[in-house]
């Protein structure tokens, strides 16, 4: 998939620089969308909300748009509302492979909230969205208050370090066909529909294997019935048939992000099970 890189970071008024060309027109249903279909935002304390929303910036997400990309300083934190955001590492030949997914029930910059303007990974849009985003000068200036929302992102960057750490195992010792039916579940959980706009091309990056390996993955699971592959796109048809054939990975991760919710007292963070 094509990178659409931002232009150098900065501010002035009007179009920010870094913001995607996609963004001039927009999508009025995703621009319509309010903070707390975010997860997090949805979290906080209403005092607490009402003294961050005027800083939320409504920022779009268009296919394949680079959030940030490895070494790249951060400027945002940028909260989900729709669509889908992958986390990967690459090497200097261009081979990567995903470590962790984020939707709305996330957020994408937390190096910011750990003390870092960068980071070694990139994140690139996958299924285009929403978002809202926050200036790391004025989210450095909620940080130092000690509030809610400090708590509530250092409780989700927790559960991205438990999804990064269960990929990792799960890229050494499970089978691709495993593989693919909990990436496809982990993006399901994080789209707002049964059609999955992605490519073999595009899985083969993700995983971080050969795309022959991945046509004959899907293969298998379409001849099963459990999804309908066409040209650019993946319809889910039997969600409980891949559930049945994923690794435990899926579970764990998915468990992983829900307590993290309860103990914060948020609400379910993915879509449940069919």
């Amino acid at each position: 998939m094509g990178k659409k890189n931002p232009p150098a970071a900065g501010r002035a008024s009007g179009a920010s620089p870094e913001r995607p060309a996609a963004a001039a027109t927009g999508d009025a249903r995703l621009a319509s969308d309010a903070p707390r279909r975010n997860r997090i935002l949805a979290a906080l304390p209403e005092a607490d909300y009402q003294r961050l929303l005027p800083a939320l910036e409504p920022f779009p997400l268009p296919q394949g748009w680079a959030v940030h990309g490895a070494g790249r300083r951060q400027t945002h934190l940028y909260f989900i509302t729709r669509g889908v955001v992958s986390r990967s590492c690459l090497t200097e030949e261009g081979k990567g492979v995903e470590f962790s997914t984020t939707g709305s029930e996330g957020v994408v910059g937390v190096t910011l909230c750990l003390g870092g303007g960068s980071t070694s990974s990139q994140a690139e849009v996958i299924v285009e969205g929403f978002s809202f985003r926050l200036a790391a000068d004025l989210l450095l200036r909620e940080l130092g208050a000690h509030g809610p929302l400090m708590e509530l992102l250092l409780r989700y960057t927790q559960s991205l370090m438990d999804e990064a750490g269960q990929i990792g195992a799960c890229s050494r010792h499970h089978s691709l066909q495993h593989r693919l039916c909990r990436w496809l579940l982990s993006l399901h959980d994080r789209s707002d529909d049964e059609r999955l706009p992605v490519t073999h091309d595009t899985i083969a990056q993700m995983l971080g294997v050969r795309r022959e390996g991945v046509t004959q993955a899907v293969g298998k699971l379409h001849a099963q019935g459990l999804i309908d592959c066409q040209r650019g796109h993946i319809d889910m048809l039997d969600r409980e048939g891949l559930e049945a054939q994923a690794c435990e990975c899926y579970a764990v991760i998915r468990q992983a992000h829900e307590c993290l919710a309860e103990a914060g007292g948020s609400q379910r963070l993915l879509r449940r099970s069919r």
